[in-house]
């Protein structure tokens, strides 16, 4: 088993050359560059404050394709209730602090450390990385952010401060995505959260395959808007 040392060029090894539990490489540094190259290859970086930087490449992948989201029943009930509002792009900055203060789970402290907080606020303003915005009463109540190339959208943190926040600005979010022909929603790492939505484990051959399809089309950089209001409606 060999783990890879990063260097100064945003180059990265062939993903399927990862450890058994995903891990690829260690160091380099988060520029633009780096990042945009690591996620057009199936890698992600996923540390915390005490360690290096550590790329990622898992398999299986936990992925979504938007036209098989399934919403469940209560989220369905709720939308129609218009309990929240949503936006795109309108609170980057708040969204992926909280999602920083909210953890993963099984994670003990924050993976979402300042330098990362830094790194994909840089792709947010270079029109890379978006953020959905759920509101009630005029207060954020939930929402996430990720990496946007070609088709394929790569999920990284979600928050909630009100019930079933996260989860109505997700469906929301794939909703569009699906008006948007988009291929692919990667999501990482598996949990019943996600399982739930229509989310299902792909070997990572499949997947590097499905996310180069999913990158010969032209990116949407930002900044994002909703078509319509239709997104609210179930």
């Amino acid at each position: 088993m060999v783990i890879y040392r990063l260097f100064e060029e945003p180059v990265f090894p062939d993903p399927e050359e990862a450890d058994p539990d995903g891990l690829l490489a260690v160091g380099g540094d988060l520029s633009p560059q780096r990042l945009v190259n690591a996620y057009a290859n199936g890698i992600f970086p996923w540390y915390s404050e005490d360690s290096p930087i550590l790329w990622w490449s898992t398999d299986p992948r936990l992925v979504l394709l938007p036209d098989q989201l399934h919403v469940p029943r209560s989220l369905r009930r709720l939308l129609r209730k218009d309990a929240f509002s949503f936006t795109l792009d309108a609170a980057f900055d708040e969204v992926i602090r909280a999602c920083a203060q909210s953890g993963r789970p099984e994670q003990d402290g924050t993976w979402l450390v300042e330098e990362m907080i830094e790194a994909y606020t840089d792709l947010h303003e270079l029109g890379v990385a978006h953020s959905v915005e759920a509101w009630q009463d005029g207060q954020l109540a939930g929402g996430l952010y990720g990496v946007s190339l070609g088709r394929a959208f790569f999920g990284e943190s979600m928050f909630y401060r009100v019930p079933d926040a996260s989860k109505a600005a997700f469906v929301t979010l794939v909703r569009q995505l699906e008006r948007w022909k988009f291929q692919l929603v990667d999501c990482q790492q598996t949990t019943e959260h996600l399982l739930r939505f229509g989310a299902f484990e792909m070997p990572r051959f499949r997947f590097l395959s499905t996310l180069r399809d999913a990158l010969e089309f032209p990116d949407r950089k930002g900044p994002w808007r909703f078509d319509s209001q239709e997104e609210c409606d179930s």
